[in-house]
């Protein structure tokens, strides 16, 4: 082997390992040999969690529905939107749903510097705790994207990496009722955590609409599976993420 195709090797390799994080939330094998959450340790609970918000119609709707199934839910907040709506964080917390990090600007953090990753991290978390007067402990990259020095900061903040085995991939102009539930809900097992958007800021336009629409029939489906909607605790043996059923 040349010196020349060896030194190519070595530096695809490099990039490989920096980069596999990024296909993290499409492949579980890889978040797990990373040890990225997808799912979390349960019996039978199932956890709903919503990105990109606040938003000033999605979440009081996502709220409201939430409310009549009577069912808990984390909120991956985005800073720049908190900033905009401190009331909704506020209105989210009261309802006794988590509020969780989702950076402070909503971009893919591939090619991010390890300082501007601190800095926007500290930022979203500093303006969330502000706001809630809670910091929070669990955090979701945009797009689900995590680079390995990335990752090491997060979890050198303190905070827990939650990625998704399910979602609904309701940001999408074509997704509807039928199809976010049913890509949601499809082959459910205990532990999952399903990913769906209470806000169209970074998605389709009034796609926000579709996914209030859906929640009776997913959470009719998950019960329909002999499960439950779930919140998250930490194990007080393991100090471990855990569902509380």
């Amino acid at each position: 082997m040349t010196a020349r195709r060896s030194l190519a090797l070595a530096g695809a390799g490099a990039l490989l390992a920096q980069w596999t994080p990024a296909a993290a939330a499409v492949l579980p094998q890889a978040a797990s040999t990373l040890g990225i959450s997808t799912r979390l340790p349960s019996d039978r609970g199932v956890l709903l969690s919503f990105d990109d918000g606040p938003h000033p119609q999605g979440t009081p709707a996502v709220l409201e529905a939430l409310d009549r199934a009577g069912v808990p839910a984390v909120f991956f907040v985005s800073g720049e939107q908190v900033a905009r709506h401190p009331g909704l964080v506020r209105e989210i917390a009261g309802a006794n749903h988590e509020v969780a990090a989702h950076g402070y600007r909503h971009q893919t953090r591939r090619q991010w510097s390890r300082a501007l990753l601190a800095d926007d991290t500290r930022r979203a978390l500093d303006t969330i705790a502000t706001v809630t007067g809670v910091s929070p402990r669990l955090y979701r990259p945009p797009h689900g994207v995590f680079t390995v020095s990335g990752l090491r900061l997060i979890r050198a903040l303190g905070l827990e990496p939650l990625l998704w085995s399910k979602w609904g991939r309701d940001w999408r102009s074509a997704a509807t009722t039928s199809t976010i539930a049913a890509d949601a809900t499809t082959r459910l097992r205990a532990g999952d955590v399903v990913l769906l958007h209470d806000a169209d800021h970074y998605g389709a336009d009034g796609s926000w609409r579709a996914t209030t629409a859906a929640l009776p029939l997913i959470v009719e489906r998950i019960a329909a599976a002999g499960l439950e909607v779930a919140s998250v605790r930490r194990g007080y043996e393991a100090r471990e993420l855990a569902l509380t059923i």
